[in-house]
């Protein structure tokens, strides 16, 4: 029965939100005579709550066992889902089937018609779901829906809500999916629903902002997490995702020392599962920015080991460590495999910027056409400043200056809406390249001064150091700043000959093609073969 004081001290803590006191008082309560069933579950939520999951299995365990000793086959099937739940978060499928089978089993064995009935249906639908057949899941969260309002449980309408808005934005309705969500969010932060799920609903929709670029949205839930962890001070399993989604917003905002704290921490706190590979990819891109290159590495190698590969930040890090033909390959075979509209949405910005380092102007004209169809889909303000920068980045390479420049200051207007300064700093370096192309240097020059404020004030030390770069070279009028062998190439580049072509041509190897380009660009100050042969020729270098 438990020791009667630590037990009801455990209750009270439990019900007050002090979940290690709760933990404290009913294992020792426990430990003096074991709990009744209902405190069982009492004591299995406290465990989970201070990230204790080892514990809270065989907590759990014990409950359901319990409840099937005493023909209380609902009650029994009820620990059953919150193991095969936990199990599925956890990324072990296979003890979550056993365990939903093993649910539905006493459902069916029972002949009940129960609530128990839509939690059952919701695990294995996320599996489907998750796994490509947003529709076929579709079907089975509206039916848990239903069961849910029938029996008027809150937790059971709230997760299905939840569901059927990740179902909606992966079939490609992503309005009405923020709709669900934010209905769903109503419900969680007026406190209608228990803690463990409060907890499952803030990371899963904070991961949905994220995934479909709603900057504002994902602000502002971030936020309403902050303050539900902070009245929670024993809560671990939700504080370390709350700490990785602060690190990425106060990113976005310019607040980088701030940010760069907040993902060492979350690295710290979470111990394993996709969450973690997360917090080391958020410290791998922040020490990318910053210019600590090999913490970048080590970290991007940290998420690798917890989740998905560290894409597309290993591969701009290697385009900032000068290794364009590895950012290259990387890039390619990322974007290659992946098929789904928001996935590429993620790669495409990066790929552009590295296929016009490795000097594939048309391939990165491809993709930066591709990234405006899938921002005009989606309509995501952060998605269509990413878009316009590629595309002007894109113009830029063409020699197009004067396109370039008008779809690059959109994205720096958009970028300074979403309050993003280094977004709008990226821009405004491009920016003083199309003025420089157009012949306007002292636009260029304070284009480049706001730039390189900006970049200072955030630490962004490989940014400032093109900046310099960019700010001490002058544009050659003349012939006279190339060798005579750079102008026959650049000679052969205007006449649209690939690198093969030039080799052949002048009986040199790809390789040393490539060098001759390489301080081609430099001693032109342009970004591509295609920018070099405009400039070429608009000031009769050839």
């Amino acid at each position: 029965m438990g020791a009667p004081g630590e037990l009801r001290r455990g209750r009270e803590f439990l019900d007050t939100s002090g979940w290690a006191d709760a933990y404290t008082c009913l294992a020792a309560a426990d430990r003096e005579s074991p709990l009744e069933v209902e405190d069982l579950e009492r004591f299995a939520i406290a465990a989970h709550l201070i990230g204790r999951e080892d514990d809270c299995e065989v907590i759990r365990t014990r409950a359901h066992h319990e409840w099937v000793r005493r023909g209380e086959w609902a009650r029994a099937a009820r620990c059953a889902f919150w193991l095969a739940f936990e199990y599925l978060l956890k990324g072990e499928p296979a003890r979550c089937s056993g365990w939903l089978a093993r649910g539905r089993r006493l459902v069916r064995d029972g002949a009940m018609d129960c609530v128990e009935q839509g939690y059952l249906l919701v695990p294995s639908a996320l599996e489907t779901m998750f796994g490509g057949n947003a529709a076929a899941a579709q079907a089975d969260f509206v039916g848990a829906a239903n069961i849910g309002e029938r029996f008027g449980d809150a937790d059971l309408m709230t997760l299905s809500g939840l569901c059927r808005g990740q179902a909606l934005i992966r079939l490609g309705k992503a309005a009405d999916g923020v709709a669900a969500l934010d209905e769903v969010m109503v419900t969680v932060t007026s406190g209608e629903v228990s803690a463990i799920l409060s907890g499952v609903v803030y990371c899963a929709v904070l991961l949905e902002c994220r995934s479909i670029f709603d900057v504002r949205r994902a602000r502002e839930w971030t936020v309403a997490l902050s303050r539900w962890c902070e009245r929670q001070p024993d809560l671990v399993p939700y504080r370390g995702q709350c700490l990785v989604h602060r690190s990425e917003i106060m990113q976005l905002q310019g607040e980088w020392p701030d940010a760069l704290r907040e993902a060492q921490e979350a690295c710290e706190r979470l111990s394993g599962g996709p969450a973690v590979g997360l917090a080391f990819y958020q410290l791998g891109e922040l020490s990318r920015l910053r210019g600590d290159f090999d913490d970048a590495d080590g970290a991007f190698r940290q998420a690798s080991r917890s989740g998905p590969e560290p894409q597309p930040g290993l591969a701009l890090l290697r385009l900032a460590q000068g290794q364009i033909e590895v950012a290259a390959t990387a890039i390619r075979r990322v974007v290659d495999q992946t098929q789904d509209l928001i996935g590429r949405a993620h790669l495409l910005g990066a790929y552009v910027e590295i296929m016009l380092a490795a000097d594939e102007v048309a391939l990165a004209r491809a993709a930066a056409n591709e990234l405006s169809e899938i921002a005009a889909e989606l309509d995501a303000a952060f998605l269509h400043a990413v878009s316009a920068h590629a595309g002007g980045a894109v113009r830029l390479a063409e020699g197009d200056g004067r396109t370039a420049l008008a779809e690059l200051r959109r994205a720096w207007v958009t970028w300074q809406e979403l309050d993003a300064p280094y977004g709008a700093a990226r821009a405004r370096v491009l920016m003083a390249l199309a003025c420089r192309q157009l012949g306007d240097e002292d636009s260029a020059m304070m284009e480049l001064d706001a730039a390189r404020s900006v970049f200072g004030q955030l630490g962004a030390e490989p940014d400032l150091a093109q900046v310099e770069r960019l700010s001490q070279r002058a544009t050659p009028r003349t012939a006279s700043a190339l060798t005579s062998r750079e102008l026959e190439v650049l000679l052969l580049v205007a006449a649209g000959k690939t690198n093969r072509q030039i080799g052949a041509a002048l009986l040199i190897s790809d390789h040393t093609v490539r060098r001759h380009l390489q301080n081609i660009f430099v001693k032109l100050d342009v970004p591509s073969r295609a920018a070099a042969a405009a400039h070429a020729l608009r000031h009769k270098l050839i």
